[in-house]
């Protein structure tokens, strides 16, 4: 308590000390953990043998950087932290929200007029062809992440059932699209609700067995389901050509008029030059639109009595069968509404590639996607949507920092540490804001007057 009471001008003695101890320690079990992954790599030489090539350097700066990090936590930013927490509980203020500003009253509309006015800013800046890497990369590419993370939210955060196998309904979509448009010839916007209701199916079925399972065991049966998904659609080879994958799969149309290069197409029948940005400019307004859908459906469902039976499943199981409530329909539905969502990001996902296979539809998708709704809060539209603006939209970013080149050598590549740095940015997240960007909540059933609950009221692992 003498540490905190400390002025910030004045460095307590034995905070130095323990600041450099553990520097010393963050010091030492980087070294352990980098120096095979960093220091040591694997090349081979103009006769093709395998030799090592040491990068002693490199391996010196990340040991710094965790030194310096943890010396600088332990005694500045921590201390810092735990005078402005004594302070707040000295004086009373408890962390309860109060009124809005105008930019938060207004944040919605703002970031929705932003993503509608991107694609026309991005064009204007760059060009047509300079749009490309910008719309698709950093704008669909996200706006894709976004959705399939409002879907798992409906499962994860109003229903607290943990799911490890989302991208098995993510797949279920992507294959429904790219089977029936390549061998019936169907057209996207009627394979996009049946895509839909094909992942719902799969979620009911996979809903059935595990009913009765709740916390580690549910999560290990999401995890094999996804995997055997994956498995089906390797093996599968005489419907889904197994990991050759299915290629040459129609594009979308907008209202039958295709982005080609035919008379008929989207350029010749506006008189447009021919460019390949106007049809990912209408991807990116498309999934925009199912993104904008989700959010919709999610906030009005939250509302209905099936929302507050989640919210009341998610808080106690056993409590919310006192109630009356039926859990059995109750998670059915949860995992109907959230594989819908996980359907309508699949087919779009297909009509964009225009080629799945199995590899695009591994674990690590579905852990990703699950890290995006812990990260941002679960339960919060929001701050899913920011972490998935973050983490996804971070990594990409990394393609572009050709200038760490100068820095850590001609043969680095940053985006082979994009999942380096992911782990490590959820570790520090996790530090500061445990209960993701967004910790605190609205109840869909309030008296009197709705207030945002802090996570500081909340239990642990259900806010």
């Amino acid at each position: 308590m003498a540490n905190i009471e400390n002025s910030a001008g004045e460095l307590d003695a034995g905070l130095v000390r323990k600041g450099l101890m553990e520097a010393l320690f963050a010091a030492l079990l980087s070294l352990g953990m980098f120096v095979l992954y960093v220091g040591l790599k694997t090349d081979q030489n103009i006769n093709n043998e395998l030799i090592i090539v040491q990068r002693w350097g490199l391996l010196a700066i990340f040991v710094a950087v965790a030194a310096v990090g943890r010396f600088v936590m332990v005694v500045f930013i921590k201390p810092n932290i735990d005078r402005r927490k004594l302070s707040k509980a000295r004086e009373g203020d408890l962390p309860l929200s109060t009124e809005k500003n105008f930019f938060h009253q207004h944040f919605l509309k703002f970031a929705l007029l932003a993503l509608v006015l991107y694609p026309v800013v991005i064009v204007a800046l760059v060009g047509a062809q300079g749009s490309l890497k910008w719309v698709d990369n950093f704008g669909i590419q996200i706006l894709i992440y976004v959705m399939l993370a409002w879907g798992l939210n409906i499962v994860v955060g109003l229903a607290g059932l943990l799911d490890l196998g989302y991208v098995a309904f993510y797949a279920v979509g992507a294959y429904s699209y790219a089977l029936l448009s390549s061998y019936f010839g169907l057209s996207f916007w009627v394979l996009l609700p049946l895509s839909g209701i094909f992942a719902a199916l799969w979620g009911v079925i996979l809903g059935f067995p595990v009913l009765r399972l709740r916390g580690d065991y549910l999560a290990i049966v999401t995890l094999a389901f996804g995997e055997i998904i994956r498995l089906v659609l390797i093996n599968w080879t005489d419907v889904t050509k197994g990991t050759f994958g299915i290629s040459s799969i129609p594009k979308a149309t907008l209202f039958g008029i295709p982005f080609d290069a035919t008379a008929g197409g989207f350029a010749k029948l506006f008189h447009l030059p021919m460019s390949s940005a106007y049809y990912k400019i209408f991807l990116f307004y498309l999934i925009l639109a199912l993104c904008m859908l989700t959010a919709y459906v999610t906030i009005r469902l939250r509302r209905m009595p099936i929302g507050r039976a989640w919210e009341a499943l998610r808080e106690d199981e056993i409590a919310c069968r006192s109630l009356g409530i039926n859990t059995v329909t109750t998670k059915l539905t949860a995992f109907a509404t959230g594989a819908m969502f996980g359907g309508f990001a699949g087919s779009f996902f297909a009509a964009r590639q225009g080629f799945v296979s199995p590899e695009s539809f591994v674990f690590l998708e579905s852990a990703v996607i699950l890290a995006i709704v812990v990260l941002g809060g679960m339960g919060s539209l929001t701050g899913i949507a920011i972490a998935a603006i973050v983490m996804v939209g971070g990594t990409e970013a990394l393609r572009e920092m050709d200038f760490l080149k100068e820095i850590f050598g001609p043969d680095f590549t940053p985006e082979l540490y994009r999942m380096l740095l992911f782990g490590l940015a959820m570790v520090v997240v996790m530090l500061f804001k445990p209960r993701g960007f967004v910790g605190s909540r609205e109840p869909t059933a309030f008296l009197k007057e709705r207030k945002a609950v802090s996570g500081s009221f909340t239990k642990e692992g259900h806010g």
